[in-house]
């Protein structure tokens, strides 16, 4: 089911404003003492949070999150998760609402830790109140922080050594994709809707294509936008990208068909030589491992249009 534009909007929004700089290799954070022990504290955007003992009734309101949590293999800890948390496919989805969250009904699942993204107002301290453990884990600014925030629910819920391997198998992936890229200075053009707003490379999904070596033409026109500049079509004509990326297929229903389609714009390269790109709206707009596939699919494209060009 496609989602409204203003929601996707909304969602691309939060997948941090400004990134810093990239570290494929960094070192991953030492988890103290053996596995499972608890009480622990872990960080949060939200500060410290010690949690007292392995939770066993896990709501997540964060797609982010729930991804992370089923690939650390924290899956059967959660016991709900939010309307928008539709990967993996065996996610407990119910009504529940990362961005207009009831907190009743939230507690109505009896959880005894809640994790959460975007805090929209007093949802931690009203759940606090209630006696339930929260951990808000918002949109990262760069790889690191994405990477951390997977250790962080590893040590949570009692699976610090399988966080780990995944972060790691992330590291080696990312850089085994950036490896396997020659550096071509081809241009992109990101499209978040059918209106035009992109992202500059100070964002967290524009840091990871600027590691394939890929020059953002928004860049240019994006200073005090936030990150998050909304481009003309007479601009993103004249700027003659060599690829397209639609993280608005679902969302917006856009393809490389309606983007051929639009007025001027079959002379774009990125149309004449096979260079748009039709991404998956939710791994866009998520943090988690499936990152990886997006940075593999941007790399891919890259590859294809060099050797179109060549």
């Amino acid at each position: 089911m496609g989602r409204s534009r203003s929601t996707f909007v909304a969602l691309a929004f939060a997948v941090g404003a400004c990134a810093g700089p990239v570290d494929i290799d960094g070192p991953t954070d030492e988890a103290p003492g053996s596995a499972g022990v608890f009480p622990v504290t872990v960080q949060g955007t939200n500060g410290p949070v010690t949690i007292e003992a392995r939770p066993t009734r896990i709501v997540s309101l964060s797609p982010t999150a729930t991804e992370d949590l089923f690939a650390i293999g924290a899956g059967e800890q959660v016991i709900a998760v939010d309307d928008r948390s539709n990967h993996p496919a065996d996610a407990p989805v119910t009504d529940l609402s990362g961005f207009e969250p009831n907190v009743e009904a939230i507690a109505g699942f009896e959880p005894d830790l809640v994790v959460y993204a975007t805090e929209p107002g007093d949802l931690g301290s009203s759940l606090e109140n209630l006696g339930i453990t929260v951990l808000q884990l918002d949109a990262p600014i760069g790889l690191e922080d994405a990477y951390h925030q997977i250790e962080q629910l590893g040590l949570a819920t009692g699976h610090p050594d399988e966080s780990k391997q995944v972060v790691t198998r992330m590291r080696e992936e990312i850089r085994a994709i950036v490896d396997g890229v020659e550096p071509a200075g081809l241009t992109y053009y990101y499209e978040l809707d059918d209106t035009y707003y992109s992202v500059t490379s100070q964002t967290f999904v524009g840091s990871l294509f600027r590691m394939l070596g890929l020059e953002n033409i928004a860049d240019e026109v994006g200073k005090g936008s936030g990150g998050y500049p909304q481009l003309s079509a007479e601009y993103i004509v004249d700027a003659d990208p060599d690829l397209i990326f639609l993280a608005d297929t679902k969302c917006c229903g856009q393809s490389p068909e309606t983007v051929a389609a639009r007025p001027g714009w079959g002379g774009i390269a990125a149309v004449r030589n096979g260079g748009v790109v039709p991404l998956d709206d939710d791994v866009a707009s998520r943090w988690g491992p499936r990152l990886v596939d997006l940075l593999r699919q941007a790399a891919d494209a890259a590859s294809a249009v060099e050797a179109e060009a060549a």
